[in-house]
């Protein structure tokens, strides 16, 4: 099964538990890191997320995903928030950031460069459109390795 196909089932098994724990579920996220598997679920809330929350969430989604079987490898379950600089993976992710400052890395370069930060002007399936300095670049998503959400800390 592919990391993407388990991605889509977990979701589908942890999404309604952890909204009835009055959580946003924003992302899961499995692969491999050096010799070990990981499986990453993401929460949010508006008050924001604290080791207590991560832990009653991976308290209520242990057995749930120790019975969904589709994993046949063994792997660390890690909960945790988004963080302020987010990773933009889904498209919601993305519309919640229009008009707002990200910074994508490029598997390939465009003009010499592999990193850009700018105002999400738009988006689509292909591209992510960025307003940098008052200049528009479009850069296609399947050439984007990360985005993220730029923090400020005042």
């Amino acid at each position: 099964m592919s990391n993407h196909s388990i991605e889509n089932t977990v979701e589908s098994i942890v999404e309604p538990i952890v909204q009835d724990l009055g959580y946003e579920l924003y992302d899961v996220q499995y692969g491999k890191e050096g010799k070990d598997y990981y499986l990453r679920i993401t929460i949010d809330a508006l008050k924001g997320i604290s080791l207590e929350d991560c832990e009653k969430v991976n308290g209520a989604i242990d057995e749930p995903l120790d019975k969904m079987n589709e994993i046949k490898e063994s792997y660390f379950l890690e909960v945790s928030s988004p963080g302020i600089e987010r990773i933009l993976r889904k498209d919601w992710h993305y519309e919640r950031q229009m008009g707002h400052e990200i910074k994508v890395k490029l598997f390939k370069s465009i003009d010499k460069k592999k990193e850009f930060v700018g105002l999400l002007k738009s988006f689509d399936e292909e591209n992510l459109v960025l307003e940098i300095e008052g200049e528009i670049v479009t850069m296609e998503r399947k050439n984007v390795a990360t985005a993220k959400k730029v923090g400020h800390v005042f």
